[in-house]
């Protein structure tokens, strides 16, 4: 008899077999991607409102069930099934009400009719969603609560699975990833929030980037004058890559195994050691124009340019969270880090580009909340009525950041230190204009303490298996379509096939298309054959 705890991440899903009499988890299965078009949660609750509903839910559940036959295992010995995840995910996954999270005016949300909407725990079962051809029969899903209804059970997750509610000093913890959820701690009070990052915190929408999988450089440290890669091996360990010259990508020793792309984590040490080397003195320009790690694996100015709109979105949303607690910057005593992102991160690294205050005294490290939490309920560690109880007592307020003034001041300084070059000494005269503090100075040597899980290979094998097949293809009438394939020459992701048959039609690769944030397809067609609005799962 099995369970599954499934972590529906904003960048792709990462899901443990687990058997139920030993408790012990036997296979570890992952997503290089999400399998709905987009790179960030928005994009994906943009596409479910304007495409519909069930369209977005059938996709998911279909990459579901593909997660599921991977496994291996007779579905009918799958008895429960426990998923976290933000509300938006845990919301398209059941189906249920997404548009109070879309619309956050309160008059809107009761002209929908949608302005009560609870996000409570939910024991159901698994045929009342899953109706393809995979038959889980006996099996019962389980969904933890939120905290208040965008407060979701990710967030619930970096709590509990952390002593985050313990501690008596300020503490901010972040759970990292395409959506950064935060929370800060201050006396009796919670403040949470978070950030709608994007992909390149998690190594998406970068020329050479990749989710953490056998391959992926994680990385960098200066090694003889020449940069030192690391690389996740197939059991998902750091192993010790190239010795490369960054500035001509030469090999100088090297090493049995192979990188294929760039994580969010090997960017953030990438970025680090350009600045500490001065390979990058103003940001984002590069004195060489690029940095190279290998064979074709790449960092450009276009990318740094991507990594710092995510980075400056976490460290505004940071700010942002401290400073309305009503605390100091200085006052803030510990950081915690969680998520996959926070698991592999260098913290010292990750404080030098601000990604990780700092001006903590300390930083500790944690695997990933979400997906421990999950496995923890069907374990039975933590049972749903401690977690229904817990839930009702946290009293924490939310704070929207698209709608916070000190958020937008923030963000505006971090878009110009990061995509204009604006110097760290004009940063601090635009918070002085906007009655913003300054930043601290940086604590040096803080405590760094680490009580890392690595949930992805603690498992019988060793081993994590990448499921590649995730997506579907969807499909558009082209009526008029002149077969320009203009569309097909503009996608920057190469997602869009137009088919000739009886009818034109235009097909579009989920795991591919970043879409309704994208739509170039759309605009550059003369004659308006397509429109991404009504489109259907191919059979």
């Amino acid at each position: 008899m099995y369970g599954i705890a499934l972590d529906m991440g904003t960048s792709g899903f990462r899901a443990q077999l687990i058997d139920l009499k030993t408790k012990e988890v036997v296979k570890t299965s992952m997503t290089m991607k999400h399998p709905l078009p987009g790179g960030n949660v928005t994009d994906h609750l943009d596409f479910a409102i304007s495409i519909g509903e069930d369209v977005a839910h059938s996709i998911i559940i279909a990459a579901v069930e593909e997660i599921i036959r991977g496994f291996d295992v007779d579905p009918s010995q799958i008895l429960k099934m426990a998923v976290c995840g933000n509300p938006i995910q845990l919301s398209l996954f059941q189906n249920t009400e997404i548009r109070d999270l879309a619309y956050i005016g309160k008059n809107m949300q009761k002209r929908l009719g949608i302005d009560n909407v609870q996000r409570d725990a939910r024991i159901f079962q698994a045929a009342d969603i899953f109706h393809g051809t995979l038959k889980l029969a006996n099996c019962l899903i389980i969904i933890p609560p939120a905290i208040e209804h965008e407060i979701g059970a990710d967030a619930l997750a970096m709590m509990v699975e952390t002593d985050f509610l313990k501690q008596e000093e300020p503490t901010l913890v972040t759970d990292y990833g395409t959506n950064a959820e935060m929370a800060i701690k201050v006396g009796n009070r919670i403040i949470t929030g978070s950030a709608a990052a994007g992909p390149a915190i998690e190594g998406q929408g970068i020329s050479c980037g990749m989710l953490a999988a056998p391959g992926a450089i994680t990385d960098v440290n200066l090694e003889n004058g020449f940069w030192r890669i690391s690389v996740l091996d197939g059991n998902m360990q750091t192993v010790k890559g190239h010795l490369i010259d960054p500035i001509t990508g030469k090999i100088i020793e090297g090493s049995d195994i192979v990188p294929y792309g760039i994580t969010g984590t090997g960017l953030v040490s990438i970025l680090s050691l350009a600045i500490e080397t001065g390979l990058m003195t103003r940001l984002p320009k590069l004195k060489y124009g690029k940095i190279e790690l290998g064979d074709g694996i790449k960092v450009s100015e276009k990318d740094i340019i991507e990594a710092g709109k995510a980075i400056g979105a976490i460290r505004a949303s940071q700010l942002t969270l401290i400073h309305e607690s009503g605390i100091a910057y200085e006052d803030l005593k510990t950081m915690y880090m969680s998520g996959a992102s926070g698991t592999y991160v260098d913290p010292l690294k990750a404080r030098k580009i601000g990604s990780c205050p700092d001006f903590t005294k300390k930083i500790v490290q944690f695997g990933n909340t979400s997906l421990s939490l999950a496995r923890n309920i069907v374990i039975e560690k933590v049972k749903l009525d401690t977690l229904i109880e817990l839930a009702g007592h946290i009293k924490a307020d939310h704070l929207m950041m698209a709608t916070s003034d000190t958020f937008k001041k923030l963000y505006a300084c971090e878009l110009g230190y990061w995509t204009e070059g604006m110097s760290m000494e004009m940063y601090h005269k635009l918070l002085k204009m906007s009655k913003l503090p300054e930043l601290p100075t940086s604590i040096e040597d803080p405590v760094i303490e680490k009580r890392i899980r690595k949930d992805l290979s603690e498992n019988s094998t060793g081993r994590v298996e990448v499921i590649e097949n995730v997506g579907v293809t969807l499909e558009e009438l082209a009526v008029g379509c002149v077969m320009c394939h203009r569309c097909e020459k503009e996608c920057p992701e190469q997602a869009i096939f137009i088919k000739e048959a009886d009818n034109h039609f235009a097909e579009y690769d989920t795991l591919k298309c970043l879409g309704t944030a994208c739509k170039r397809c759309v605009s550059v067609c003369p004659v308006h054959a397509i429109d991404f609005q009504e489109i259907k799962i191919m059979d």
